[in-house]
């Protein structure tokens, strides 16, 4: 066996992965105190809060897929919240805008991470709100020791902290500096919110169910509401340059329920894959699977050049679509999209020369719209300090580009759950002082053009990036996974799944492996660029594959050894109940653990 620099753990009991893993063992101590495991999410989800801020946060979003021992068949939880109601294209063009800004009070969408955790938690969890909770309660509370990363997102934002954002130099420049690694740190204003939820919760009675939903009114037309609708009419400065005030109100977090869905799905090769619906980028998974299929055995060489070209081109097939069809605001030709005979359609536009073309096609006869924006291709190299790590890029102007976390949970029931929380990060917008977090950027992702799938309207959800994976075999959940990465994130899911499930690799064997992404994928992050042509390669692959990639017409561009790729599995067999979990080592910060 290949060495890896973790062993996939192995065990009955149950199996934790996340990206950081203060989240991953509060997790696994839930399963130790008899929960389940989504139990164990929620407490990871509301731990991923406190340790990692810079990569999401109360006022983000999460998308999960969840299957249960009594109910294996795979259901969405959406926590993606929607545009405010005050949210129209005409609002923004009225301020000179022609995109969403990237950072503060004007691109938030209605937060919805904290409704989907407690809307899980009373649907499926076992234990108390308190119980649950009491992890990050205190971490927030009495500190713990900050990643590097925080700190140095902190740094890339200090002056926009300091001239602009007042109440978030408040809490990330304490003593005039930012916080540093290692070092203990404390919000007491969001450990006092978790807390106020839990009394409310306790004010309802003894009942779990009850509790839970009082907490959830405390946070849609309490407390919270107030405070973020009291801070969001307050101009801030954001990545246009100006300042504007956000359209978040007190309204429509009341309105606001996270929801149960069906996935989007596709039987592949003896698993059946599951993904979010069309509102996200996950049916580009979906779609570049088909596409494979449709293509000889060697498209699935995850190690050979032309494995990975057409792979390469396969994605930017589906991320074009993605471009042109996916989206919340107007109607999806789902069925028509996963069509075998249309992914032959589209497979038959790969050859042996990489495209810089954005292709989208026409299913059902159909044909494609690309926002104007996508059509100018608009293309710089976009100005990254560290594209290698996965986490957010900010500039003091405001600028963001987003990043996310990612849980996955197993239990020895057979439950089973992928999660991918984010926004809400602590660079996204202003903190509201008394609630101790500041509201997402996610609207950043709808265009500022009329009747586009991914068009700004209001009630409607963004096209998020957010992407988790539940796969099932004969019926049977057998693999939860996902990673943080924006537009990589399916881009990295696709060769970990090719690995596992058709090279036969194990969880951290295909998670270690050397990693790539294009660059071409138009960016769902202000200001929304893309670099036709270029495939961004850790320096660990082979020097033969990047030269004959080279000669299919790939501009590759090296990135250093372990950079690309935040990847996050669990695995179950139901023929034997044994559970597995891997974890990525890049970034230092990710951990699996199980028994």
């Amino acid at each position: 066996m290949s060495f890896t620099t973790r062993p996939t753990l192995q065990g009955t009991f149950g199996m934790v992965s996340s990206t950081h893993w203060l989240a991953s063992q509060s997790a696994m101590g839930i399963l130790e105190r008899g929960g389940n495991a989504f139990d164990a999410a929620v407490t990871a989800g509301f731990v991923l809060h406190v340790v990692e801020p810079h990569l999401n946060g109360p006022g983000g979003e999460v998308p999960a897929i969840v299957a249960t021992a009594r109910d294996p068949r795979p259901t969405v939880l959406c926590g993606q919240g929607p545009a405010p109601a005050g949210a129209t294209i005409a609002h923004f063009r009225s301020l000179g805008l022609d995109l969403v800004p990237g950072a503060g009070p004007l691109a938030a969408a209605v937060p919805g991470a904290v409704d989907a955790w407690l809307l899980l938690l009373r649907e499926h969890g076992t234990l108390s709100l308190a119980e649950v909770l009491e992890p990050a309660i205190g971490y927030a509370a009495a500190g713990h020791p900050l990643v590097g990363a925080v700190g140095a997102t902190v740094t890339a934002v200090r002056s926009l902290f300091e001239q602009h954002w007042p109440t978030s130099a408040q809490l990330w420049l304490r003593g005039g500096r930012p916080p540093v690694a290692g070092e203990r740190f404390t919000n007491p204003a969001y450990a006092h919110t978790l807390r106020r939820l839990v009394e409310a919760g306790q004010a309802a009675g003894g009942d779990r169910e009850a509790q839970i939903e009082a907490a959830r009114r405390a946070w849609g037309t309490g407390f919270v509401a107030e405070a973020i609708d009291a801070f969001s009419r307050r101009p801030f400065r954001d990545s246009s340059g100006r300042a504007h005030a956000g359209l978040v109100t007190g309204d429509d977090l009341a309105a606001y329920s996270a929801t149960w869905e069906e996935p989007a799905t596709l039987d592949w090769r003896g698993h059946t894959i599951a993904k979010t619906g069309f509102w996200g980028q996950g049916p580009v998974l979906l779609q570049s699977l088909a596409i494979l299929d449709a293509l000889d055995d060697g498209a699935y060489d995850t190690a050979s050049a032309a494995g990975i070209h057409a792979q390469a081109e396969a994605l930017t097939l589906a991320f074009a679509d993605r471009e042109a069809w996916y989206g919340d605001s107007a109607d999806v030709p789902a069925t028509a999209l996963l069509d075998p005979a249309y992914a032959r359609e589209r497979a038959a536009l790969i050859g042996d020369r990489a495209s810089r073309e954005l292709r989208p096609g026409s299913p059902g006869g159909a044909q494609p719209r690309l926002p104007d924006h996508v059509r100018s291709r608009v293309t710089h190299r976009v100005d990254v300090p560290d594209p290698t790590t996965g986490e957010p890029t900010v500039r003091s102007d405001g600028v963001t580009r987003g990043d996310t976390c990612h849980v996955d949970v197993v239990d020895r029931w057979g439950n089973m759950i992928s999660a991918t929380p984010s926004g809400g990060w602590l660079q996204s917008s202003p903190t509201i002082p008394e609630l101790g977090f500041p509201l997402g950027s996610r609207l950043q992702m709808c265009w500022l053009q009329e009747g586009l799938p991914a068009s700004l309207v209001p009630g409607r959800r963004p096209r998020t990036t957010l992407s988790p994976t539940l796969v099932l075999r004969d019926g049977e959940p057998v693999l939860a996974c996902g990673t943080p990465g924006g537009d990589q994130q399916d881009q990295w899911q696709l060769p970990f799944l090719l690995r596992h499930l058709v090279g036969g690799q194990h969880l951290q064997q295909a998670i270690d492996a050397p990693a790539w992404h294009s660059l071409g994928v138009p960016s769902s992050f202000y200001p929304r660029e893309s670099e036709p042509g270029v495939l961004l390669v850790e320096d660990r692959l082979d020097a033969a594959v990047v030269t004959a990639l080279r000669s299919y017409g790939h501009e590759v561009r090296l990135a250093d050894a372990w950079s690309l790729g935040r990847l996050c599995a669990v695995s179950r067999d139901p023929a034997t109940g044994v559970l597995a979990a891997g974890a990525n080592p890049r970034g230092m910060q990710g951990y699996a653990c199980g028994r």
